[in-house]
């Protein structure tokens, strides 16, 4: 082969132009094409069926009844998942989190576990989109909630004297402020540098 190109300027001249297709041949051409893969299509579809093998059947958008995600399922898979959540289609995030639910209340009610999650994806869809910080907050307060009901405090605990009860045991009290002694200090260096 040559280098840059030498043969292509060999076998066209720079005034003459390649030859143009006629546009009855293209649409024979593409006819042909067409022919030759429905034709190979077809033999596929009877080898599939000489096997016992089933028709692929074409995926359908199925829209998850908490989050309201869609996605494109196979209407087998979305009749098993209906089946598996009292008839409603959920997707496969939430699925997770109603076991989880589940969990929580101890495995007994699968409807009350996916009406919980289902409120907690409308209330998230409703607020946390509009107004991310106030649900951030709102999640804290609930966080602190849920803590407080368990019993664990988490709020830290003061050890100034000033307390009821006074200083505990192991905890290290100020006895006064350290600033009269950090402003001594620092007239002291003033008045060594400035003589």
């Amino acid at each position: 082969m040559a280098p840059h190109g030498e043969a292509i300027s060999s076998t066209y001249s720079r005034t003459s132009k390649p030859p143009r297709l006629s546009s009855e041949s293209l649409h024979r051409t593409m006819s042909d094409i067409s022919f030759e893969l429905s034709k190979a299509e077809a033999e596929i579809m009877a080898m599939d069926q000489m096997k016992g093998l089933p028709p692929i059947s074409e995926g359908e958008d199925a829209k998850c009844e908490c989050c309201g995600m869609v996605e494109e399922c196979t209407p087998e898979y979305i009749d098993r998942v209906r089946d598996k959540f009292l008839g409603k289609w959920v997707c496969g995030l939430c699925a997770e989190a109603v076991k989880e639910e589940l969990k929580k209340s101890g495995g007994k009610n699968k409807e009350e576990a996916l009406a919980a999650h289902t409120n907690a994806c409308v209330r998230f869809n409703k607020y946390s989109r509009a107004y991310p910080v106030l649900f951030q907050a709102e999640a804290m307060r609930e966080m602190l909630k849920k803590s407080k009901l368990d019993g664990r405090n988490i709020r830290a605990k003061s050890i100034s004297p000033r307390d009821k009860g006074g200083a505990k045991k192991g905890g290290i009290a100020r006895s006064s402020s350290c600033i009269p002694a950090i402003t001594r200090d620092m007239r002291d260096l003033t008045m060594t540098t400035s003589s």
